[in-house]
């Protein structure tokens, strides 16, 4: 199989700017001609294997950041926007979509927010006498999607609040405390008052009277992942606040709805601090179950940590990780992977995450491979929440994790699938809409990419044919 090649030159340019360096110094330094150099920031000639050496010799850069990165994804989100009838015949080929993600990255964003905009119009006029009469009626982006691209194209990983999560933790193990004790004791300095009880939310902080109330009917691992999200909105506001500035959101719900997002993060990263996580992940050769015994953990907690290992210089296997509810539709998601998910609606039928509902309790297996002909080692489970009474409501979610099948030795489930000779991939997409498989017998809709055919006199898997 021939070896795909690199094209990279918004990296490039990135790492060049980043240094301070011209073109001339940044060429003479990785050993080629300014022009070899322009023709490959400007994505004419892909990047050579001297230039990603010299790349991690001169300067310690991550090479693996040149593959993975912003422009897959744009990529992933463009083919969906444009599978919207509105567009119709007026669909760009797949190598225009990759020409514009890779040389023109800002155009590409502002098409998403031009079609997220136009998909907000719509909806809002199909909804019209709700508006009407509101001060509030015009347009904005949504803030839950807001937040969630941003956390998407930083990779789902925050280094500022990553590292200040993993000092928190280090200090903690020194002075020989667990994360609860240091949590308390921290939010008592701060004339924080703790209290556990079995009445009440999840968590509630009344900021008035200094304190922290926590419901004793939620499981260890959420009791402690709610305790140390305060610590975080109290002990690191500045740098979350910091953070939030740099990304610069639309709204203030967007921001504050970040801002929970960023307190989580410092939780989640404080409970399974990066370095020993990703030690014992390796160790235990990314056993969800012993990885949440040994962190104090519910294996969500720990599936979703292990798709943010994506600290530079020292990543762990890319995983991709997502949570869909009962209906299909995905509430959380992200990728360090080629494998992108569906911005709209839910995720591809044939997946195993959907039947993880069906057989609570227990790891489902899939060796599955997608419309490119990447090939993954899929793992689901669900993820079932008791609401902590018989009144309450049990929250049903299942969860899947993933990585390509080359990295698929590091991870235990999969041993005796990738040992045998004769392996059977699933085939899978992303959506119905911008799938191009023809012949899928879970087709909900056809795609809309491809002219269809209908026949009168014959009927086979779907009631139309999908011209090749």
């Amino acid at each position: 199989m021939a070896t795909q090649k690199l094209y990279a030159g918004v990296k490039l340019r990135e790492v060049r700017t980043g240094l301070g360096l011209t073109q001339k110094a940044f060429a003479e330094k990785l050993g080629v001609s300014l022009p070899y150099l322009n023709q490959m920031e400007n994505n004419n000639r892909p990047v050579s294997t001297g230039v990603v050496l010299a790349l991690a010799q001169e300067f310690g850069f991550d090479v693996t950041e040149l593959s993975v990165g912003d422009s897959e994804r744009m990529v992933t989100d463009m083919r969906e926007a444009l599978a919207d009838p509105v567009f119709a015949d007026n669909i760009p080929p797949l190598a225009d979509l990759r020409l514009t993600a890779s040389n023109a990255p800002a155009l590409a964003r502002a098409f998403l927010e031009l079609h997220r905009a136009y998909r907000q119009t719509h909806e809002r006029l199909a909804s019209l006498d709700e508006a009407l009469g509101r001060e509030d009626a015009r347009v904005q982006a949504s803030p839950w999607e807001e937040v969630r691209d941003f956390f998407h194209y930083c990779d789902n990983y925050i280094d500022a609040v990553d590292h200040a999560a993993e000092g928190f933790a280090d200090k903690a193990l020194e002075a020989g405390e667990d994360l609860r004790e240091m949590a308390e004791r921290i939010l008592s300095k701060h004339l924080v008052m703790v209290k556990f009880t079995d009445t009440g939310p999840l968590r509630h902080y009344d900021e008035a009277a200094k304190t922290l109330s926590i419901s004793t009917r939620a499981p260890r691992a959420t009791q402690d992942f709610q305790l140390l999200m305060q610590v975080a909105l109290i002990t690191q506001d500045q740098l979350i606040e910091a953070t939030l500035d740099l990304a610069r959101f639309q709204t203030g719900a967007a921001r504050a709805i970040a801002k929970i997002g960023l307190a989580n993060y410092f939780a989640g990263a404080a409970m399974m601090p990066y370095r020993r996580f990703l030690s014992t992940a390796h160790e235990v050769r990314h056993d969800l179950e012993l990885l949440a015994e040994r962190f104090g953990t519910s294996i969500e907690q720990v599936a979703h940590r292990l798709s943010t290992l994506q600290r530079p210089g020292a990543k762990g296997i890319p995983f991709f990780f997502v949570r869909v509810d009962q209906a299909g539709t995905i509430t959380k998601r992200h990728s360090a992977t080629r494998l992108q998910f569906a911005r709209f609606g839910g995720a591809c039928p044939l997946w195993n995450v959907h039947r993880a509902f069906e057989t609570p309790g227990r790891f489902l297996r899939q060796l599955a491979e997608t419309p490119d002909g990447a090939r993954y080692f899929c793992l689901a489970r669900d993820v079932s929440k008791s609401g902590g009474s018989f009144k309450a409501p049990v929250r049903r979610y299942a969860i899947g994790l993933g990585c390509e099948v080359k990295h698929a030795d590091a991870v235990v489930y999969a041993d005796d699938l990738i040992a045998g000779k004769q392996q059977v991939f699933e085939p899978i997409g992303i959506s119905c809409r911008i799938c191009e498989r023809v012949d899928c017998h879970q087709r909900s809709v056809p795609p809309l990419e491809r002219r269809l055919k209908a026949d009168p006199n014959m009927r086979g898997l779907l009631p139309y044919e999908v011209e090749q």
